[in-house]
């Protein structure tokens, strides 16, 4: 079976790293597991040193987490290629199911599974994302929301000379759009059985995507800009692409009422009234665009 590269981006998180990379170890028989040291000022890199069988790289300026893994990426060796944050549990043996698919579809460029969500203790909640795992020509689904969740996500580190790196302005939707740029050009597989325990982000995590107003005006800013310009996209019918739009804005605001909810609850007064002023925003224009 071909190398698989794991990818692990990590910041003053060591805590959590450990279990990370030793998960990643098991997750597969042929794995090359690359750390990605994003600049941490505690005991990190001393971790690092101690953990046998990666390939760690270390950056003194802080490049955030597309940054990050675009450097690992530059170094990895594997065929293909997945993402692990470091507070993500990858499953035993989850990757081999995935590669024999990929394997055997040699018009697919990626292939993702479900992940178990766990919360901020890492308890389970007995859920798993998504609940519905599109699969084929999946450009105009992913254009409405992203349904893939990114430790799943196993592609070939080929389709990068097709479509590039990630977009490191793109703090928190980096990965949404490579996977579109990915299902532009390929088959996209779905393994539908959970691969991930996916430790969900709170109003108070301080994890990226808890900042729900920056991340949808982000969202919004590139699908208008780049992704509806996509050259499938662009030729797409006025039908398809005003589809496109009302799911997408119609994903966005549900995100930023649930979000608004979720800091109101945890007394996160300011994110919260920066998420309902976002959604205020994004209404009119949604309403607009689908006249």
């Amino acid at each position: 079976m071909s190398l698989t590269s794991i990818i692990i981006t990590t910041h003053n998180r060591p805590q959590l790293l450990r279990r990370a990379v030793e998960s990643a170890f098991a997750a597969g028989t042929n794995v090359e597991v690359v750390v990605v040291d994003d600049a941490s000022t505690d005991e990190t890199a001393a971790l690092c040193r101690e953990l046998t069988g990666i390939k760690y790289v270390r950056v003194d300026r802080n490049q955030r987490v597309a940054g990050a893994r675009n450097l690992g990426l530059l170094v990895c060796s594997g065929d293909y290629v997945t993402f692990l944050d470091d507070d993500d549990v990858r499953l035993p043996g989850s990757l081999e199911g995935q590669i024999k698919l990929l394997e055997a579809n040699s018009e697919a460029g990626l292939i993702y599974g479900r992940a178990i969500l766990v919360d901020q203790t890492g308890k389970s909640t007995n859920q798993s994302y998504p609940r519905f795992c599109p699969q084929g020509d999946v450009l105009w689904e992913l254009l409405g929301h992203n349904f893939i969740p990114c430790g799943t996500a196993v592609f070939r580190r080929s389709c990068l000379d097709r479509i590039g790196l990630l977009d490191q302005s793109l703090a928190g939707l980096d990965d949404w759009d490579l996977w579109i740029r990915i299902a532009e050009l390929y088959s996209i597989l779905a393994l539908e059985e959970p691969v991930l325990r996916w430790r969900q982000s709170t109003p108070a995590s301080q994890q990226g995507t808890s900042a729900a107003a920056l991340i949808v005006s982000r969202s919004v800013e590139q699908f208008q800009e780049t992704w509806q310009n996509l050259p499938r996209v662009a030729s797409g019918s006025r039908t398809m692409k005003r589809g496109a739009w009302r799911r997408f804005s119609t994903n966005m605001c549900a995100h930023l009422s649930y979000q608004s909810l979720r800091a109101l609850r945890d007394r996160q007064l300011v994110q919260a009234t920066k998420n309902l002023f976002a959604l205020v925003r994004l209404v009119p224009a949604a309403m607009l665009r689908q006249l």
